[in-house]
């Protein structure tokens, strides 16, 4: 089997985050959030059949000075990029731009409050995006199976189309079933997807994504992805077997994932 072409990974990491201020240089064991994010992209390596199915960079992208000092400090490749980007994806869209990746080149955006983001996780989103030409973008999903998940609008469901291909991404529980849904009714059986917020990105997409303006579904939903579709951006996604990962919004996600860690350790 031949390994699927060269990808980048880029960790965007903005230190004024609203809801947990400095976030990515909160201290976890001894070290910041943003290195736990980069010491897990790092061990991104493919399975024995792929030896060469790993990441040719691993670069964190950020705004702020402190950042770039601390990142330094335990030997990452950081970058600095403009403070006045409204995403990550532009974060990573600037560093790409700046490099000169041919249009070609896959790069996955891992964001740098994702410490616990498993290595196989990364490298499926790569590797899907490699294996669809048609697609422009990859990402992930995972079976829902909880009601009270269905009905979370924090939990962010996809439906897709026979080929694997997003058909639309929304808060609200969808598809929904014609004949409602009740707390000891199932879920649409094979239906109900959890998406998880992890990009594979071919460049020449990447670019023309972030160039975009905002548009009307994605204001409706707060969710960028849907620009992308709006757009007419191909999104293919596989069905993870992995569960997502906790990602830190909150001081409770900070304690949970601190203790994950040390489990880890």
């Amino acid at each position: 089997m031949a390994a699927p072409p060269p990808f980048r990974i880029v960790i965007p990491a903005r230190l004024g985050s609203t809801r947990l201020p400095r976030k990515v240089l909160r201290t976890l064991s001894g070290k910041p959030l943003v290195q736990w994010t980069w010491e897990a992209a790092r061990a991104v390596v493919g399975p024995m059949t792929m030896p060469d199915a790993a990441p040719d960079a691993v670069i964190i992208a950020t705004d702020d000075a402190e950042v770039r000092a601390a990142c330094a400090a335990f030997g990452a490749d950081v970058r600095m990029t403009d403070p006045a980007h409204q995403s990550g994806t532009d974060r990573v869209n600037e560093i790409a731009t700046a490099a000169g990746w041919p249009d070609d080149t896959i790069v996955v955006n891992l964001q740098g409050d994702e410490p616990l983001m498993p290595a196989a996780m990364v490298l499926e989103a790569a590797q899907l995006l490699a294996s669809d030409a048609t697609a422009d973008i990859a990402t992930l999903c995972h079976p829902l199976h909880e009601l009270q998940d269905w009905l979370n609008p924090n939990v962010v469901k996809v439906v897709m189309s026979a080929n694997g291909h997003a058909l639309y991404f929304s808060r609200a529980p969808i598809p929904w079933k014609r004949e409602g849904t009740s707390p000891t009714s199932p879920l649409p059986a094979g239906l109900a997807f959890r998406h998880i917020g992890l990009y594979a990105y071919r460049v020449g997409a990447l670019r023309r994504f972030s160039g975009l303006p905002v548009s009307s579904l994605e204001q409706c939903e707060a969710l960028e992805q849907l620009r992308a579709l709006e757009a007419g951006l191909r999104i293919r996604v596989g069905i993870s077997a992995v569960p997502p990962p906790r990602g830190v919004d909150t001081e409770a996600d900070l304690e949970a994932v601190a203790a994950a860690l040390e489990v880890r350790a």
